[in-house]
């Protein structure tokens, strides 16, 4: 499955961590329209609106304990996600978060130690640039296929997507590659009078 479920290598971490979970996907699309020139009051009015109607978050409030989001953004510049809503998903038991899009606040998201993976760092707001399109349904992400369901594994080398139905016998040949690694590393390690760590 290295053909399958790799996704493209723009994809990174914010920091070097490491997290596993159950798809839960989103998707927005670039936004259709154009913010009305109004004064400040007016603009503040209108992004309620944007947040309310535009531009929900509707799959926040129903993320389960193990969950991994993955949001396909469309490849927007925009930070769809920050410091504030990564941590509503992490209460709520989501695992980690990758976006093929931005992502910003980014200072606090790593200081907050959310897992997140993704295309960019943005400085803006999302406000005009994205509309909520779908939630809980298959995906096309960074060259893979993410469906709801599917085992998403992430660390510092990216991202990989494991269909549901290859699950075990994927973990099982991953294990038995990691446990045979091990022993040379280890090898290496007592060859160069390291101390073991938890790797080895």
């Amino acid at each position: 499955l290295h053909s399958v479920g790799s996704m493209a290598p723009h994809i990174r971490p914010l920091y070097r961590t490491r997290a596993v979970g159950i798809a839960r996907t989103v998707r927005y699309v670039p936004f259709i329209g154009r913010i009305p020139e109004r004064d400040a009051t007016g603009y503040w009015e209108w992004s309620g609106h944007y947040y309310r109607d535009i531009c929900p978050y509707p799959w926040i409030d129903e993320i389960e304990d193990g969950d991994f989001i993955v949001i396909d953004q469309s490849g927007v510049d925009a930070g769809l996600m920050g410091s504030e809503n990564t941590l509503s998903c992490i209460r709520r038991g989501a695992r980690g978060l990758v976006s093929s899009g931005g992502v910003r606040d980014t200072d606090e998201v790593v200081r907050q130690n959310v897992p997140f993976w993704s295309a960019m760092v943005s400085k803006s707001m999302v406000q005009g640039r994205l509309q909520f399109e779908s939630k809980n349904t298959t995906v096309a992400f960074a060259g893979v296929t993410v469906r709801p369901g599917d085992i998403v594994v992430a660390d510092g080398d990216g991202v990989v997507v494991v269909p549901l139905e290859y699950a075990y016998d994927v973990a099982d040949a991953a294990n038995k590659e990691h446990e045979r690694d091990k022993v040379s590393r280890r090898k290496h390690y007592e060859a160069l009078g390291w101390t073991p760590d938890e790797t080895v």
